[in-house]
């Protein structure tokens, strides 16, 4: 998909650096999928200790 954004030039070309891009596009996409990733961390990082699991630890451990 093409969109035109207005990125700062300095960040674009740290990210490239940081990353080993050898493109704008391909440092963007990087990002965003870290981003996505480090969301979804997050999100289940929320969820510790309110999800209720009904296992029996001694009979798994059995096994």
């Amino acid at each position: 998909m093409r969109t035109t954004l207005n990125l700062p030039r300095d960040l674009i070309r740290e990210a490239q650096k940081l990353t080993g891009a050898r493109t704008k596009t391909q440092a963007i996409i990087w990002g965003l999928e870290e981003l996505r990733r480090r969301k979804k961390i997050e999100n289940l990082w929320k969820l510790r200790g309110n999800l209720y699991l009904d296992l029996n630890l001694k009979k798994a451990r059995a096994r």
